[in-house]
């Protein structure tokens, strides 16, 4: 409970003097993108896969393991996924409505995975690691992170532990995916270049088309209350521009990698403030997790490749529950068809979206006799649910 306190007497203090505790606050984020960017130049020294954000990440992270005391503005993210849904959009072309019909297997691929994941995750959260019914059915499911904490909460279900799960699945995800396709496919992975002009050689018109998709289109996304809305309205008017055949501008190298910095940066900071030894032990749930995602999203691309004329790395990257933004920067990366793999993320997140709260119903009706209390009662002698609440 000392954290949480420490964090209710730090809001106090920056409600009373909001002049200088922002300013340390600033010195705090300065800090962490400078540990941020020299994961990111080692990473990239030792030519990992995509270095600006697994290396961002994965520093950030050990920070938060080691208790530095690390910090990114709540306002960063939502500017920095508009502009990634604008490099995302700008990847689409014409061809991209001849395909919808050519795609409709690899959707009902991803509408099997989808179900069959979220089963197995649940039953694997339930069964071994020991949470309760509610939480392990929305902290299993391969949805967005806020939707699942939304719905879970709304039927009891431990809201930081499927904060945390989400966190870590993403986190686990993210950072090993690329190194499994360049082990396994020999696919390299080394960064996003596509032959753009550089930041001081582009013209001013891609900059400008920049900041117009990006403000109307988090406008129209939160007027339309779309899923993701600051990353799919920015990128859905970009397509706009692009299929039209309007502009064909190319995002530049800078703006990509600043965009995955900043990507990685925000996932390693979700961790800040968690005890290490809570994090550790999420981690190690988390990680079962994904060995049965990765090994469910091989399997099932590996079937979908037979069916339909898709190479099975461009598959993986679409089946992947590592999140639409990240996955989308690692396709961009591999120069893969970053249409197809942010079209299947953004199926996947509506299909968990709105079927997960149903599902739950219906297994619960199935499974639970009546009167049967859905929380309190499994929650109670659960090691793992204790070891969250510490």
């Amino acid at each position: 409970m000392i954290p949480v306190l420490r964090q209710k007497d730090r809001a106090r203090v920056l409600q009373a003097n909001p002049g200088l505790p922002q300013w340390r606050l600033w010195g705090k984020f300065a800090a962490t993108l400078a540990l941020a960017v020299a994961g990111a130049v080692l990473f990239d020294w030792l030519s990992l896969p995509l270095p600006w954000m697994l290396g961002s990440m994965t520093f950030v992270t050990l920070g938060a393991v080691l208790r530095l005391r690390l910090f990114a503005p709540a306002g960063i993210r939502p500017p920095m996924t508009a502009v990634i849904g604008v490099l995302l959009g700008a990847s689409f072309s014409p061809s991209v409505l001849d395909n919808l019909l050519v795609w409709m297997p690899t959707l009902v691929g991803l509408t099997v995975f989808s179900a069959l994941s979220g089963l197995c995750c649940a039953i694997y959260l339930h069964k071994v690691a020991g949470f309760d019914r509610v939480t392990a059915f929305f902290g299993g499911m391969p949805g967005g992170l806020v939707e699942m904490i939304e719905l879970g909460a709304e039927r009891g279900a431990d809201e930081r532990a499927v904060a945390l799960m989400h966190s870590a699945r993403i986190l686990l995800v993210v950072f090993s995916l690329p190194f499994i396709l360049q082990w396994t496919e020999g696919v390299p992975i080394n960064g996003y270049d596509e032959g753009s002009a550089g930041i001081l050689d582009a013209p001013l018109s891609t900059f400008a088309l920049l900041l117009l998709c990006a403000v109307v289109g988090t406008r129209m996304g939160r007027v339309l209350r779309l899923p993701a809305k600051d990353l799919m309205g920015p990128m859905l008017v970009s397509a706009v521009l692009h299929v039209s055949g309007l502009t064909d501008f190319s995002p530049p190298d800078e703006i990509v990698k600043f965009a995955q910095l900043i990507i990685g940066t925000v996932l390693g900071v979700r961790f800040v403030g968690v005890a290490p030894r809570l994090i550790g032990r999420m981690m190690a749930i988390a990680m079962g997790m994904t060995v049965i995602l990765i090994a469910l999203v091989f399997a099932t691309a590996a079937v979908v490749a037979t069916l339909a004329d898709i190479p099975l790395a461009t598959l993986v990257l679409a089946y992947a529950p590592g999140g639409l933004a990240e996955m989308s920067l690692v396709a961009l990366a591999l120069n893969a068809d970053v249409a197809f793999v942010a079209t299947h993320h953004l199926a996947r997140i509506l299909l968990v979206m709105l079927g997960a709260a149903p599902i739950y119903a219906l297994l619960a009706r199935l499974t639970l006799p009546r009167g049967h209390p859905q929380t309190d009662q499994d929650r109670t002698a659960s090691p793992a649910q204790r070891s969250v609440d510490e």
